[in-house]
């Protein structure tokens, strides 16, 4: 129980510096970088239940960031997303990370959607190693340190 309140505090101080910079996050990049690593993070292990679609549905109409943005223009994205990792996992990740590294010129987007990933991942009280493997991957993708995230 104390590693689920571990992540629970660091997914909600991550929240907390995300809201921090919400007028900051409002780029085109930003937007379809953060539905990116939500698919990447939602089909890390290959398939995608609808529990995980709920939690994305859920982070897109409840998140202060991401209201920066039309919630259906999210779902939208998210599912794009998500069905080129499902056609081929392998050729869509490419495709996710590079929309991903699209936000590398600016850390703080970076850093944000890298945040999501993890708030994402520990949505369900694990951030399994598909997880972990998968947003660290996007750690490289926009140039910042695994370690920095605790990766």
């Amino acid at each position: 129980m104390a590693i689920w309140n571990q992540l629970r505090q660091s997914a909600q101080g991550m929240q907390t510096q995300l809201v921090a910079k919400k007028n900051d996050l409002k780029s085109g990049a930003f937007r379809d970088a953060s539905m990116a690593m939500c698919a990447l993070v939602a089909a890390a292990d290959g398939s995608v239940d609808p529990a995980e679609r709920q939690r994305v549905a859920g982070l897109i109409a409840t998140n202060e960031v991401l209201n920066n943005f039309p919630a259906d223009d999210l779902q939208r994205r998210f599912n794009e997303y998500l069905n080129k990792l499902m056609a081929d996992f392998a050729f869509g990740k490419v495709s996710v990370l590079q929309e991903i590294g699209k936000t590398k010129k600016k850390p703080a987007e970076a850093r944000a959607v890298i945040q999501i990933g993890i708030i994402i991942g520990g949505a369900d009280g694990t951030f399994d190693k598909t997880e972990q493997a998968v947003v660290r991957e996007a750690c490289f993708a926009v140039g910042l340190s695994p370690e920095e995230f605790d990766l």
